[in-house]
This record gives C-alpha cells, structure tokens and sequence, in this order.
C-alpha cells in the first residue's frame, strides 16, 4: 500500500488495509470484465487495484487532490477514468449505464450521499458499500424497531438491500472508533416504486420520524384526519416506526387524492 498520505478527518478518510477483508469485499461484489464499475473514493487503492484486476478499466470519483495524483502516476486513463470532485455534488448520470457502485463512503457524508445516489436509481445496477454498522442496521431495519426511520424507509421504497458483514476497526488505518459493515444495494424495478407522488411522500416520512415519541394523529395532522386513517385502516394512535413502507405510500396516494388545506 502506498505510504506517505495523512489520513484527513474533513474528508472522513480511514482506509482499509486488511487483505482478508479485501478480497471478502471484492468477492462480494464479483465484477465482471466490461462492467461499468464506478468506485467512490478509491483512497490509497486497496479495491481499485483487485477491481481492476476483474474488470479490466474503472471510473473513481476523489475529491482529494493528493490522492489523485497518486493514482495518475500508478494508473493509465485508459485503466482508470478520473473524476475529481465531491460525489454529493457529481452528477453520476454522465457515466454509462447500467453502473455498478461500489466504495468505503466517509461517515461524515453517508447518508446525503445514499439520497443522492438514490436520483440516479434507474440507472444502477447494484451498488456495494462500506459503511458504518449503524447506519446499515438503519437501512435494512424492520419496522417497529429501534432502528427503523426515515432512512430505512426511503431507501426500502427504492432498493432491496441486504448487510453483508461487518468490518472490524482493526481493518483500518488510522482505526475508525466504530465497526463498519458492507451492504448491498439493487434498485427495485420502477414499476415497483409506483408511489403516486414521490415529493410529498418523502415529506410525509420526514414529518413522521420528526418526532418519534409522538402519535401519527400528532405529526400528520396537516395531512391527515382521523376519517383519513380510518379509510387507511391504521391506527391514529400508533407511532411512525410501526407502519412499513407500503403503507406509507398508501398514504401518500390517498392525500395526493385529496390535500388538506393545500399544504403539500
């Protein structure tokens, strides 16, 4: 592995140096030759170099510009293509399709980075990260648990996900202070996500995991009557992390039919 790089904490930068973990990693994913591979921060190489490997030619987004200069001097631009830049901000719609993303995302952007990439759904194939443990058990969380929120169900509308395993600090360099784990990530078919109004229903999640400790009477009421819940068939009463997402979108269909005093 390439030395000399101070990890910078404004990036989020830990990186992985645990052969096991590597290959455990890349088996996981399985490129294939032809495929169109995107990695988000490649860091010191420790995928690039086995995806590479695999599927003969990669596209990186870095941000850091000491770190791409790296990998110019040990890459061709015909093995890799260079986008430098913030992955929040990159639109990933200028690379060729189907795309298949894979990366060890920064803590401190995972979660609008996972909204972001969720834009660009129709033209993923599958995407593999490494993430924090938290956030995983988050994603992937099952309703009326403690994990399950706003994130478990927007990206449940859009993805079949599944938690892979778990990366131990130790894998790191410098040692992160949490576990990690890797997840999976395959875009539902769009006839799936066939929620009538999909801005409005991301305003409904967000108001309903506003404020956890509070009633659905409570945190939808500029949405939703009682007689609303009532033709729903859910209980005014219950709390935002007992309802699945099907039945959030059952809701957002009904109040796009017929918005309360105009405030969608």
């Amino acid at each position: 592995m390439p030395q000399g790089h101070t990890a910078r904490k404004r990036f989020g930068q830990n990186f992985l140096s645990d052969s096991n973990i590597i290959r455990k990693i890349i088996t996981a994913i399985a490129p294939k030759p032809g495929e169109h591979v995107v990695e988000i921060g490649p860091g010191l190489g420790a995928l690039t170099e086995p995806l590479l490997e695999e599927c003969g030619q990669l596209q990186v987004v870095e941000i850091d510009r000491d770190l791409i200069a790296r990998l110019k001097e040990r890459y061709t631009p015909e093995q890799i293509v260079i986008h430098e830049g913030d992955a929040l901000k990159f639109d990933f719609a200028t690379l060729p399709s189907p795309l298949r993303v894979v990366g060890n995302l920064p803590y401190n952007i995972s979660t609008p980075l996972l909204f972001h990439l969720a834009d660009y759904a129709e033209r993923v194939r599958d995407m593999t990260f490494m993430l924090q443990k938290e956030v995983v058990q988050r994603m992937v969380a099952e309703p009326d648990t403690e994990e399950y929120g706003r994130l478990s169900v927007m990206l449940q509308y859009r993805f079949d996900m599944a938690r892979l395993f778990d990366v131990p600090p130790g894998a790191f360099r410098p040692a992160p202070k949490v576990t990690s784990a890797i997840v999976w990530m395959r875009p539902k078919p769009p006839e799936a996500c066939c929620c009538s109004d999909e801005k409005l229903f991301g305003k409904i999640v967000t108001a309903a995991f506003g404020q956890r400790r509070k009633t659905l009477r409570n945190t939808l009421k500029q949405w939703c009557s009682d007689a609303d819940f009532e033709t729903l068939g859910i209980d005014p009463q219950a709390r935002g992390e007992t309802l699945e997402v099907d039945d959030y979108v059952r809701v957002t269909d009904l109040v796009a039919q017929h918005p309360r005093s105009g405030l969608i």
